[in-house]
């Protein structure tokens, strides 16, 4: 499903009623987990739409009761699926926030036009959002805030930034996930 985009991700099954805790992948787990919200599970390749029937947080995260989803053991077998909504239904955004898809693959550079690397990921909550870049000097990570990324442009794929002195090379020495382990 090419037009869906993650929200989640069912951790485990809670109680014996059916009801799946999730780990939120969205900035706006409130609107995306409300009663009545259709979204898409997605497990070993296959694919089916569900409505959320019930939801509750505990400490931060959803736990949702599923359409459809009546026991623990039918709750237990969702462990691990993505949970996904349609791209079409997202909402238009306010000026200088994007959605995160939005900006994974863009290119980065500096106002002096040297190329930074490739977002990768964008980790953290809205307010203290950092892209992951991966470049020649490794992984590094960017604040996402006016002051260090002066141009965000998802529809050309684009992202510069005026880093302040030392951030890129603070990052030079990260090691790289594959490299830690």
């Amino acid at each position: 499903m090419a037009d869906s985009i993650l929200v989640g991700r069912i951790a485990r099954a809670h109680g014996n009623r059916g009801q799946v805790i999730v780990n939120p992948e969205t900035d706006f787990p409130d609107e995306r987990f409300a009663v009545g919200n259709v979204v898409i599970v997605e497990q070993a390749g296959t694919t089916s739409e569900r409505r959320i029937e019930a939801v509750r947080f505990q400490s931060g995260r959803p736990i949702i009761a599923l359409e459809g989803v009546e026991t623990m053991n039918a709750a237990a077998a969702l462990a691990g699926a993505e949970l996904k909504v349609e791209a079409g239904d997202l909402k238009p955004l306010p000026e200088r926030t994007f959605y995160r898809h939005d900006l994974v693959g863009c290119e980065v550079s500096d106002t002096a036009g040297r190329a930074i690397g490739r977002v990768k990921d964008v980790e953290g909550p809205l307010e203290q959002s950092r892209l992951i870049v991966e470049g020649d000097r490794g992984e590094m990570l960017i604040p996402l805030v006016d002051g260090i990324c002066v141009k965000v442009d998802p529809a050309a794929n684009s992202i510069v930034i005026d880093p302040p002195e030392g951030l890129i090379e603070l990052n030079e020495n990260r090691p790289r996930p594959s490299e830690s382990e």
